[in-house]
């Protein structure tokens, strides 16, 4: 029996939980299942997405979506279970939640989310998405975290049933690494290049990233600070970058379709976060056999064990991150073999086939569970 399963996100960009998305798709399922890829399609949303999902043109839908939350959007999400013959719908994010279990009930398929991660962002609007979506959790028949810190956070904040949450940790499809690592950028300065690749909003605290370089300009000048990536933030941190003085030394790149190929070019990578699950840009980063930098949160110490696959400093300490750069221009061997360690950590632990095979399980128990 072929199971049809349709993957459902409403796109906000090219970041993490989209690449998630594709990460999964960029794998032969490994039992008999049939996937499709569903986006909304709304003024101004990238849909780029479904472009590089690598699916038949037959199973890469669009729901037409007038405005940000356009409920006639449900009946062309029902319409397109029905047409497809979907077995199942795997939601993606607050809104893909909400309009994914209100589908699903609907159409009378089964359904699972994956929750990314939350924000910690003051803006109403975003707040009563994520408080629609917490309620969304309850109406799926299971809610598979992609890191243990949200799996608690689904647990214990949104009080869904343990019954129904499993783990399914995050992966990266490391085949895309290697195409991009087949045809790498070239590093054009001399200077100790720190890069960053992400969105540029409130959570991932780039501020503090750009405090510490400041503090790193005043001790090693011949260093430069690489951020790939665009977002509301952009605007506040180029004024920051002119304020600290270090705007000479500070690139915003934007969104760059060569992101991955960038990479050789950082002598290291850097997250200063406040909230993440399990960050796909530091693993694809390691990956790439990038030595890794970020503050220590949750999320983030699932991938770097400090001195072994990266460094850590304590969360919103800039002086002990500017001192971890530091040490890294002194001591070049180092930086290596912690690059090289890294890189083998997700190799063995978060490939996109490991998560693949889990979902194809979870598919299979869903429809027939004496199969498993």
């Amino acid at each position: 029996m072929t199971i049809r399963v349709l993957q459902f996100i409403c796109p906000a960009g090219y970041y993490g939980a989209e690449r998630w998305v594709n990460a999964l798709l960029s794998v032969p399922p490994s039992a008999d299942v049939e996937q499709h890829l569903a986006i909304t399609e709304e003024p101004g949303v990238c849909d780029e997405v479904l472009q590089r999902c690598g699916l038949p043109e037959a199973r890469q839908h669009r729901i037409a979506m007038s405005s940000k939350f356009d409920l006639r959007a449900l009946k062309g999400l029902v319409d397109l279970i029905r047409q497809q013959r979907i077995d199942i719908i795997h939601t993606h994010g607050y809104k893909s939640d909400i309009l994914g279990a209100i589908a699903a009930r609907w159409a009378g398929i089964a359904s699972v989310c994956t929750p990314h991660g939350f924000e910690n962002s003051t803006d109403k609007k975003l707040r009563a998405y994520m408080w629609l979506g917490g309620k969304a959790f309850h109406w799926f028949d299971w809610v598979c975290p992609l890191s243990p810190d949200i799996q608690q956070t689904v647990l214990t904040q949104y009080r869904v049933n343990p019954a129904k949450v499993r783990l399914i940790n995050n992966g990266v499809d490391l085949a895309e690494i290697e195409r991009a690592m087949q045809q790498p950028a070239v590093k054009t300065s001399d200077d100790f290049t720190i890069g960053y690749i992400g969105q540029l909003i409130s959570r991932k605290n780039i501020s503090a990233t750009l405090e510490a370089f400041a503090l790193l300009q005043q001790q090693a000048p011949q260093s430069r600070l690489l951020l790939i990536g665009d977002g509301e933030e952009r605007q506040r941190l180029t004024e920051l970058a002119h304020k600290l003085g270090v705007a000479q030394k500070v690139e915003f790149l934007g969104f760059r379709d060569d992101r991955l190929q960038l990479l050789p070019t950082f002598d290291c990578f850097v997250m200063t976060s406040s909230l993440e699950g399990i960050p796909r840009c530091l693993m694809e980063a390691m990956a790439a056999k990038v030595c890794v930098t970020a503050f220590n949160i949750p999320g983030v110490d699932q991938l770097i064990s400090h001195q072994r696959t990266g460094l850590l400093a304590d969360y919103g300490d800039s002086k002990a991150l500017t001192a971890l750069w530091l040490r890294l221009i002194d001591d070049p061997a180092a930086k290596l073999r912690l690059a090289e360690a890294g890189c083998q950590f997700v190799y063995q632990h978060f490939s996109a086939q490991a998560m693949e095979r889990a979902y194809c399980q979870l598919y299979v128990e869903m429809l027939n569970p004496r199969a498993v």
